[in-house]
């Protein structure tokens, strides 16, 4: 019996002892094909030699150093590159180890910030229904996930919620895509006049939503939309890129495609492909300057924050990426993704809508395509997805709650950067091949 108190304690897992490429390996020699990269992470995928290399360096040269103590130039350089490649939106990062402590890291930078220029009142983050912003309790609290927060409701933080940029669900029928936008967006300025419009501390937002909704891009004009209502305010903008940035949508930032820049960004997971756990906050010079010419300290830190193991590691992927022009097969493949799905998928009655950008795509499965009715949460369609796609040797990404915390499903699709074309194609056969068998088990006769 395992020891580790494993995220299901009803299935045993599989045994992973190697990768290799797109794949991964377990104990009985079996092969997946990592169709999701984990949960968008591991970009470059699994093993790759250049990254191992640069990271036993590292450990050969200087594991850890406490950064109370000691600043390392390994983290320095890929502070330098981070900033270097964001077009002048950030003046400074500060490192962490996961999604989670780069959201809790922003909220207190942004509260520090209104204390510093004289503002304390300000008190009140607003965030979207539908979203996911990490697990610990402040990052659950501005999350709209409701699964997740269920449980722990009573000791979550206040947060205020508004409505997603969830065209396929919720764009009227008379609408244009930019009246949608424009008319959702402007529920962050009712939300901000409803709690004071001195009280609000700051708004945070998915670029692209990732795991609870499924890959949903805003429509064009929302986030301008929802950038100059924040400056009207007075109020932080804050990106989460926790699942979007650092390549995955075709772009090192997501927001370059919304033509804005934030206040603050997270990020993490396709930051250092899995080799070392690391995450980011990146701060505009505006607050870091409120910061430094204020108190002229933070008050936060972790014990691993600019961990150089985890630099290390994150400056060799970030350089591999570029060095082998990723970000341009993420758009080729990412054409040929789409092409491919919609081609397997025009007709097929349970696939309701195919959205996303870059390597970063969702498929909603819904009952009726012309009524958009979801399968019932009772047939924990998500579960059996992800069981017959590792039966099929492919990991696949699908998730429950997709509409409302409750009803809807669907399967997020985030493969490594360096998938070839002919890898493309072997995802899309073995999801037809996965999807099949779950429907004929699900519908008989359909």
């Amino acid at each position: 019996m395992s020891r580790i108190f494993h995220r299901s304690l009803h299935r045993d897992l599989p045994v992973a002892v190697g990768g290799e490429g797109i794949f991964l390996i377990d104990k009985a020699g079996k092969r997946y094909l990592d169709a999701c990269c984990g949960a968008a992470v591991s970009c470059l995928g699994h093993n790759n030699p250049v990254i191992v290399e640069a990271t036993k360096a590292q450990l050969d040269q200087l594991p850890y150093a406490h950064t109370g103590f000691f600043t390392t130039d390994v983290a320095e350089e890929l502070a330098e590159f981070l900033i270097a490649k964001s077009g002048g939106a950030f003046a400074k990062t500060y490192f962490l180890s996961g999604g989670s402590e780069a959201i809790e890291t922003a909220m207190k930078m942004a509260r520090q910030y209104f204390v510093e220029i004289g503002e304390p009142e300000r008190e009140f983050f607003i965030s979207r229904r539908q979203s996911y912003h990490g697990n610990t309790i402040s990052a659950l609290s501005v999350g709209g996930n409701m699964w997740r927060r269920q449980v722990y409701e009573p000791i979550l933080s206040r947060a205020s919620h508004i409505a997603p940029c969830f065209a396929y669900r919720n764009q009227r029928a008379h609408e244009s895509s930019e009246e949608y936008g424009l008319r959702v967006a402007n529920e962050l300025e009712e939300q901000i006049l409803s709690l004071g419009d001195k009280k609000v501390i700051a708004f945070i937002a998915e670029t692209v939503v990732g795991a609870t909704s499924g890959a949903v891009t805003a429509v064009p004009g929302y986030f301008k939309r929802v950038r100059e209502i924040c400056d009207q305010y007075g109020v932080l903008l804050i990106l989460d890129e926790i699942m979007s940035g650092m390549g995955r949508t075709g772009k090192r930032y997501a927001f370059d495609d919304e033509g804005i820049q934030p206040d603050l960004a997270c990020i993490a997971k396709g930051l250092g492909g899995g080799y070392q756990a690391i995450s980011a906050a990146l701060v505009s010079k505006k607050v870091f300057d409120a910061i430094h010419q204020g108190s002229g300290s933070f008050q936060h830190g972790h014990t691993y924050i600019g961990h150089p193991t985890a630099a290390a590691a994150s400056l060799a992927v970030q350089h591999y990426i570029d060095q082998h022009h990723l970000l341009n097969n993420v758009m080729t493949r990412s054409d040929q993704l789409f092409r491919e799905l919609r081609a397997e998928f025009v007709d097929h009655p349970f696939v309701g809508d195919i959205r996303g950008r870059g390597l970063f795509i969702g498929m909603e499965l819904v009952e009726n395509r012309e009524t958009k009715l979801p399968f019932d949460p009772s047939t924990k369609l998500d579960l059996l997805i992800k069981s017959a796609g590792m039966d099929n040797g492919i990991m696949l990404y699908p998730n429950a709650g997709t509409i409302d915390g409750h009803s809807g499903h669907h399967i997020l699709l985030a493969p490594p950067f360096i998938c070839s074309e002919s890898e493309i194609s072997d995802i899309v056969a073995r999801l037809v091949q996965t999807l099949n068998a779950v429907f004929k088990q699900l519908k008989p006769g359909v």
